[in-house]
């Protein structure tokens, strides 16, 4: 991955960066990494600094699993700390639950709506909340549910939920689409571009830009 640094004397100028920590939530299996990996080098290409880390519950599908990626002109940690994030791209109902203490009144929520039982409850000893995004909106303003599941049905290929959400992140950031397409090249398969353009482009419909 290239540095934000090599980035900006390519562009011949530094430019100040307006901080930006985004929470990415989910369970093994949903290609969080990916989409993770594809914000991340977007940011470094458009003259961020970037750090970023990952948290993985359990080894197999199903796990909860986490990604931290912290933007800005210098980033000095890795890890964003409680009641700070920017952004929470969540992409199960119940995991944005698990990690509220990472939001705050100014974050934006982008919640897929997509319900995966944790063992706890498909076992039978708890039940699936079922004021999930009552209780987020209790705590961050804008909150945004996301249909990704139905969108990637119609477009053919359930297994582009995650750049669905992906965009609908994208269109938040400060970063050009041609910035975004370039990302994508050079981190899907070509056998598969044209159906994650078509998957993005559908997500980016879904934010406020």
């Amino acid at each position: 991955m290239k540095t934000a640094s090599t980035e900006k004397k390519a562009a011949g100028k530094a430019t100040s960066k307006e901080p930006i920590d985004i929470l990415i939530v989910g369970v093994g299996g949903q290609g969080i990494i990916l989409a993770s990996r594809i914000i991340s080098q977007a940011l470094v290409y458009a003259g961020y600094d970037v750090k970023q880390s990952e948290v993985h519950g359990m080894a197999q599908r199903g796990g909860a699993v986490s990604s931290h990626i912290r933007a800005g002109e210098k980033v000095y940690s890795p890890l964003i700390p409680y009641d700070s994030a920017r952004y929470m791209l969540s992409f199960e109902s119940l995991e944005a639950l698990r990690y509220m203490s990472y939001i705050y009144a100014g974050s934006t929520v982008l919640l897929n709506d997509q319900k995966i039982d944790p063992p706890s409850v498909a076992s039978g000893q708890q039940q699936y909340p079922p004021d999930v995004i009552e209780r987020i909106k209790k705590k961050a303003k804008d909150v945004r549910v996301i249909p990704a599941a139905d969108v990637a049905f119609e477009l053919g290929n359930e297994r582009v939920v995650n750049v669905i959400l992906t965009g609908a992140l994208a269109g938040n950031l400060p970063v050009s689409r041609k910035i975004w397409m370039k990302t994508l090249s050079e981190l899907v398969p070509a056998k598969l571009m044209e159906i994650n353009t078509k998957a993005f482009e559908r997500g980016m419909q879904f934010s406020n830009r």
